[in-house]
């Protein structure tokens, strides 16, 4: 048989909060009704088709898997009025200015690459939470780090610089201009960050 038309199922997988399910790294929208149902997922190489009791619910074109962290979202599916009632994308950002100027280019970053303001809520709290396990100061320490090598820090990556003691290295050599290899640490974080955020 053809390599496209060969199909992967994926059973059983739940709908999360802002009416996507996760496929890889990537995110498809469904209609909103279906919020925390089961729903079945079949993919090929060139679609993404969703089920729900055996109907199709949704299909997207499959987001080729170089590309990281985007969201194909049908405006359909979308809720007339979606509401923030706890987060919102201004209170976000004032938490990570709070911590400082890194962490809020992280964080900004982090939205730049999400079509609507909400997608990015699970992201970046994964990120400003992770100042509650360290300390907002290693936090600013790790994003300031992770911002000199990649374009898009996430929560993996600063995980993984934090758990494994990555900033404060990175800072005690930082004033002695001794620190001479800023990518091995962070392929350190990518390799200890484990699964993705969301």
């Amino acid at each position: 048989m053809d390599d496209q038309l060969k199909s992967e199922y994926l059973i059983s997988y739940a709908i999360i909060i802002n009416f996507h399910v996760s496929f890889k790294t990537n995110k498809y929208s469904v209609p909103y009704q279906y919020v925390g149902k089961k729903v079945d997922i079949k993919v090929n190489s060139n679609s993404l088709e969703i089920f729900y009791n055996h109907s199709r619910i949704a299909i997207h074109p499959r987001l080729p898997d170089y590309m990281k962290y985007k969201y194909s979202t049908i405006e359909d599916h979308i809720p007339d009025s979606f509401q923030k009632v706890e987060w919102d994308d201004e209170r976000i950002k004032r938490w990570a200015n709070k911590i400082g100027p890194s962490t809020l280019t992280v964080i900004t970053k982090i939205f730049d690459t999400v079509q609507i303001k909400e997608q990015g809520y699970n992201s970046c709290l994964a990120v400003l939470k992770l100042a509650n396990k360290f300390s907002n100061d290693r936090l600013e320490n790790a994003c300031e780090l992770a911002l000199t090598k990649l374009k898009c820090p996430r929560y993996h990556h600063l995980n993984g610089i934090l758990a494994n003691n990555q900033d404060i290295i990175w800072m005690s050599n930082k004033d002695t201009n001794n620190f001479n290899d800023v990518g091995g640490y962070i392929r350190g974080a990518d390799y200890y960050g484990g699964k993705y955020d969301d």
